[in-house]
């Protein structure tokens, strides 16, 4: 059994992101081979990382990663989602620190809003403001959450030379290190993992209905207006929206004072074992028209058909448009990201029904009908 900890999201929180490895004597940030920092991780005290003791007992689980994607406009004019996946994210920005050492690998999906521009702007920085800390691998938690705001502010500074450019965007990555799988999310992307053919999500969606996210808009003097943020945004946490006013700052007393529109990702930390399958990750479009258990189930069904991870993204957003059709609903941008974790294909999973499962049964005059209509 997997334990997971969604990190807190209070600043005053005692434990915020204490994630640093007083065990390792290290003469310089970033020395430290990926093999020796993926064990590290897994074995940090339990008040840092929350880990199965039982695992270290099993044999080592080595993920073997595949990805794919597919993106569609849906029924929008303009398409705002947009993607990213980088099997090596050292060697991608120049980095040799880590050559001959496990790579970390990543993947993204953002989901504009108002324009492109933010979108593309965190896709094209995030990934390598990331490995440029200077405490990168070492502190990864940290580094991703000082990353996700330095994107933020380096966009801030890009809208104020060129205001054309004022969007903003959700961000949902997953970064692989070893065996451990980091999820960072901001807005309402969503990642969910595939264990044994259960779902299990991997972030949670910031939207105003989360009273969570309800009590820390409140402390920060926003509010929600018929559900949305100060009645302007439907979501809660984003990067970019500068342009709109009193979301990310706002002037108390001749003070500015952080708004209530926070671009800091929730974090989510597991090990991964040999039942740990596949990782889907979506933008909201997406997810208007699939439960998590659903495309679990879906993306399941089709990997055990083919084993092809690009081939599945296909068919899951093919499936997406044609459900939105059915309901009647004009489709938003829709972009699915798998990330596979093993070179064969879903095994199957044997279902043990409940002795009080209700027994149901067929007419001989419904099974008629039935048959009839498989028929015809």
């Amino acid at each position: 059994m997997n334990k997971e900890k969604v990190w807190p999201l209070d600043d005053s929180d005692d434990g915020f992101m204490n994630t640093h490895l007083e065990s390792l004597q290290i003469s310089a940030p970033g020395i430290q081979s990926l093999t020796n920092l993926s064990s590290t991780l897994e074995t940090i005290s339990e008040n840092k990382v929350v880990i199965d003791s039982k695992q270290n007992e099993l044999p080592k689980f080595i993920p073997v990663i595949r990805s794919g994607e597919c993106s569609d406009i849906g029924g929008r004019q303009y398409m705002e989602d947009t993607s990213v996946c980088i099997s090596d994210l050292a060697q991608k920005f120049g980095c040799n620190s880590f050559d001959g050492e496990e790579p970390i690998s990543f993947f993204g999906v953002f989901d504009g809003h108002g324009g492109k521009d933010a979108a593309h702007f965190v896709r094209d920085n995030l990934p390598r403001l990331i490995v440029e800390d200077s405490y990168f691998p070492l502190e990864l938690e940290k580094v991703v959450i000082r990353s996700f705001k330095e994107t933020d502010a380096r966009f801030a500074r890009n809208c104020i030379l060129q205001s054309a450019l004022s969007s903003g965007t959700t961000a949902l990555t997953a970064m692989i290190f070893g065996r451990s799988l980091l999820v960072a999310n901001v807005g309402d992307c969503r990642a969910v993992l595939s264990r044994l053919g259960v779902a299990v999500e991997m972030s949670k969606d910031h939207r105003p209905c989360c009273v969570k996210e309800q009590k820390r808009i409140e402390s920060l003097g926003g509010y929600i207006d018929d559900g949305y943020l100060n009645g302007q945004l439907g979501i809660t946490r984003a990067l970019g929206d500068w342009h709109i006013k009193g979301l990310k700052s706002k002037e108390t007393n001749g003070e500015e004072q952080i708004g209530p529109l926070s671009a800091e990702p929730e974090l989510k930390l597991i090990t991964l074992t040999k039942d740990d399958e596949f990782l889907v990750i979506a933008s909201d479009g997406f997810w208007d028209v699939f439960r998590s258990e659903n495309a679990i189930q879906f993306a399941r069904r089709r990997l055990q058909e083919h084993n092809d991870v690009k081939l599945c993204c296909k068919e899951m957003v093919e499936e997406a448009i044609k459900r939105g059709a059915m309901d009647g609903l004009t489709m938003d941008n829709l972009t699915v990201l798998i990330v596979f974790f093993h070179s064969e294909p879903p095994v199957d999973v044997a279902v043990h029904s409940s002795k009080s499962a209700i027994k149901r049964s067929i007419s001989a005059e419904g099974l008629q009908s039935l048959r009839g209509l498989l028929e015809s």
